[in-house]
């Protein structure tokens, strides 16, 4: 017989959205990729176990900070995600990109649902990951941040591996707007990437100021 949990211990979207530090979209998106297991009552809402809840918020609570939504884009450091399993790569791709002009603000994951968490906590400017991955990869994050209504279809994403456009297509090809390098990675075409999407947001800024 299935356990019926009592009120106190389920929470509403809503109510795990305060409790974990983001947007009610975030909370959704994290459902329906399975980083927070959760079900529909009968009317047909989301509820979610609050034991799940403060598991999260206990594994990520290290690096929760408060969003500002006035911060000023052109004061910042971009904020790139990288998501890859492989350490070496890590290492020689944090040390590249460190290296460069642009002022970056790195965070790493190592598969795709460490990824989606790190996308809800951070909000970031740009994600470059791999596709092949232990667990959930690259392509199962890439369809839930850009499935219709996920509030992250028009994140900016890079893909970087070692699969041929044939393979990837095997696969079920890559979402529309993301981008395909193949390994080895050109860094340079990479940088140029970036660097445009800065001057982007700094004219965009301009044009709103």
């Amino acid at each position: 017989m299935r356990k019926i949990i009592a009120n106190q211990d389920v929470m509403t979207t809503r109510e795990a959205g305060e409790v974990l530090g983001v947007a009610v979209r975030t909370v959704q998106l994290w459902v329906e990729a399975g980083v927070l297991p959760a079900w529909r009552t009968a009317g047909g809402h989301r509820r979610i176990s609050r034991e799940a809840v403060e598991n999260l918020l206990a594994e990520r609570k290290h690096d929760l900070t408060a969003e500002s939504g006035t911060a000023e884009l052109a004061q910042r450091p971009l904020k790139l995600l990288l998501v890859e399993d492989d350490p070496n790569l890590l290492h020689l791709f944090s040390a590249v990109v460190r290296s460069w002009a642009v002022p970056i603000d790195l965070t790493t994951a190592t598969n795709g649902f460490e990824g989606l968490i790190r996308i809800g906590e951070m909000r970031p400017d740009i994600v470059v990951t791999d596709l092949m991955m232990p667990g959930m990869d690259g392509f199962e994050m890439l369809r839930a941040l850009k499935k219709p209504g996920s509030g992250f279809a028009s994140l900016k994403v890079l893909v970087v591996s070692a699969l041929g456009q044939e393979e990837i297509d095997e696969r079920g090809g890559l979402p529309d707007g993301v981008t395909y390098f193949q390994k080895p990675v050109n860094y340079v075409n990479l940088q140029a990437l970036v660097q445009k999407h800065v001057n982007d947001r700094l004219t965009r800024k301009r044009r709103l100021a």
